[in-house]
C-alpha cells in the first residue's frame, strides 16, 4: 500500500523508473539470500578442524608476562609480532583479555582418584567461580570409560549447581583412558559458542585404557588450536604416574604444566589457572598462502615488545594444517553412550 501510494504522486516517467528499480533491488535481495543460504549449506556440511588458507584464522592464545613474573596487560595489536615458518605475517584479528571462553574440566575418575576428588570438585569450583561471567563449561570424566558430565540435553553450562553434579557423575574406579578422553574434550569444544577453548586436565597418572594412541592425540591437538592445562596430582617417586605425557600434551598446545605435591594445594592452582585464562590475548592471522600446501605442520613464533622491551610469551608454537577432526561424531574414542539427562 505504501508503494502505490507513492507511484501516484509520482509523476509517470518517474514512476516507471522507480518500478523498475525497486524489482531490481528485490532481485538482488532474492539472489544474496539464495547464496546466503547455499553458503550455510555448504558451512553445515564441512563440520571439520581442517584449516584453511582461503577462509579461516589461526587464532593463538597468547599468555605475555613480564620477564620477572606478573602478567602484562593492556597491550595493542602493534605490540605483537606473528612469523609462521619464519616469515612474518600481517595480524587480521587481536582481542584483548578477559574474552569469553569455552572450558572443559577433564577428570581423571580412576579408582587411585577417589580419595582425592572432593578436593578436585570444589577446587573445579572455586575455578569457575573466578572464570568470566559469560564463560561456558563442560565436563568429561574418565576411567575405563569416558563420558560427559553434563546431561545429553545440557552440552554446556554456567550453573555451579550442574557442574558439581557433573563431577562428581560417576564412581571412581578403574582404569585410565586419558587419551580417549582429551579427545573427546576436543571435539565437544569445537560445539561452543565461544571464539577461545580452553582445557584442564587433572589426573593422577598416564594411561593405560584408551583406544587412541599419544602420537594420534598430539595430531589432533595440533589441529585444533585449544589451550591445554593439566594439574598432575603425581608422586614424583610413583613409577604408575607419567609426567612426560601430560607434558607432552600441554606443550602441544600452548598451555601449561602444574604439578601438585599435595592435594592441599589444588585449589591454590585452579587460582594460578584461572589468572591465566582471564590474561591471555587472541591474535589471529590467515595461514601463509606463500608456503608449500604440503607443509602439514606449521612452527610459528609470536614476539612481543613493550617500550622496546621483549616480554615472556607463552603459546603453541605450532599448528596441523591438515588435522581432520569432526565434531559431529566422537569416531576411535572410547566413549560409552551418552548419559542420560538428570
Amino acid at each position: 500500500m505504501r508503494n502505490s501510494r507513492l507511484l501516484y504522486f509520482l509523476d509517470r516517467p518517474k514512476a516507471v523508473e522507480f518500478a523498475f528499480g525497486l524489482l531490481a533491488a528485490c532481485a538482488l535481495f532474492v539472489g544474496a539470500a539464495t547464496l546466503s543460504s547455499s553458503s550455510a549449506a555448504h558451512g553445515a556440511q564441512d563440520n571439520s578442524f581442517t584449516l584453511k588458507a582461503r577462509s579461516e584464522l589461526v587464532l593463538l592464545d597468547v599468555c605475555v608476562r613480564y620477564p620477572k613474573d606478573g602478567f602484562v596487560l593492556g597491550l595493542k595489536r602493534d605490540n605483537f609480532e606473528v612469523y609462521e615458518e619464519g616469515r612474518k605475517q600481517p595480524i587480521t584479528q587481536f582481542g584483548s583479555v578477559d574474552s569469553p571462553v569455552t572450558i572443559g574440566l577433564v577428570v581423571d575418575a580412576s579408582g587411585s582418584m577417589r580419595s582425592k576428588r572432593a578436593e578436585v570438585v570444589e577446587a573445579g569450583l572455586a575455578f569457575a567461580k573466578e572464570s568470566n561471567p559469560h564463560d561456558e563449561f563442560f565436563v568429561v570424566n574418565f576411567n575405563d570409560r569416558v563420558v560427559r558430565g553434563l546431561p545429553a540435553s545440557v552440552p554446556f553450562t554456567d550453573s555451579l549447581d550442574r557442574l558439581r553434579r557433573a563431577l562428581y557423575y560417576g564412581p571412581a574406579q578403574g582404569k585410565t583412558a586419558l587419551y580417549d578422553a582429551v579427545a573427546l574434550a576436543l571435539k565437544h569444544s569445537r560445539l561452543g559458542s565461544r571464539e577461545k577453548r580452553t582445557l584442564i586436565i587433572v589426573s593422577d597418572g598416564g594411561d593405560n585404557a584408551s583406544k587412541i594412541s599419544l602420537d594420534d592425540l598430539v595430531q589432533q591437538i595440533q589441529g585444533s588450536l585449544v589451550t591445554i592445562y593439566a594439574v598432575a596430582l603425581v608422586d614424583p617417586e610413583d613409577p604408575e604416574g607419567n609426567l612426560g605425557v601430560l607434558r607432552k600434551i600441554v606443550q602441544a598446545s600452548g598451555g601449561e604444566f602444574f604439578l601438585v605435591p599435595g592435594i592441599d594445594q589444588v585449589a591454590s592452582v585452579f587460582h594460578q589457572i584461572a589468572q591465566s585464562v582471564r590474561n591471555r590475548y587472541t591474535i589471529g592471522y590467515v595461514p601463509d598462502p606463500a608456503l608449500n600446501r604440503e607443509t602439514a605442520l606449521r612452527h610459528v613464533r609470536v614476539v612481543a615488545t613493550e617500550d622496546g622491551r621483549r616480554l615472556v610469551v607463552k603459546t603453541r608454537t605450532s599448528y596441523r594444517l591438515d588435522a581432520t577432526e569432526d565434531a559431529s561424531t566422537y569416531q576411535g574414542v572410547g566413549v560409552s553412550a551418552l548419559r542420560p539427562a538428570h
